[in-house]
């Protein structure tokens, strides 16, 4: 069984992944952007493969009607998405623990990506979601 470990900047909020994980998706929407300062690299997991300690110091953002961000509120760590009603969870790239095992899966949102880079890594490109 796969198990991945990972943690917010300052080491306040960990958690553990069991089981396989979505590939890991580039987000080039605005909000993403604004929220993390650039796109957001995120894989996903079942809520019952998610173990989080140190929820006392995570703090969940209402990003929109659809969907709210956990970050740390120590550190200001940007660590989790959640889609609102959904049974899974999006977590960062970036904040897992080496070796990630991760691999990228694709671009979405590119028709609102900065204009101060290029994406040619050579993954599929979507326009919207």
């Amino acid at each position: 069984m796969e198990k991945r470990t990972g943690r917010c900047h300052c080491g306040a909020v960990t958690f553990s992944v069991t089981g396989p994980v979505r590939e890991v998706i580039y987000c080039h929407c605005e909000q993403c952007r604004r929220q993390s300062g650039h796109f957001v690299a995120a894989t996903a997991c079942d809520d019952d493969q998610l173990s989080v300690s140190g929820t006392d110091n995570l703090t969940w953002y209402a990003a929109s009607d659809a969907a709210r961000r956990g970050f740390c509120r120590t550190c200001g760590s940007l660590l989790f998405w959640k889609a609102n009603g959904s049974a899974r969870t999006s977590i960062m790239a970036g904040s897992f623990d080496r070796p990630t095992g991760l691999v990228s899966g694709y671009h979405i949102h590119v028709a609102d990506k900065g204009d101060y880079y290029e994406l040619a890594d050579g993954l599929p490109q979507y326009e919207t979601r």
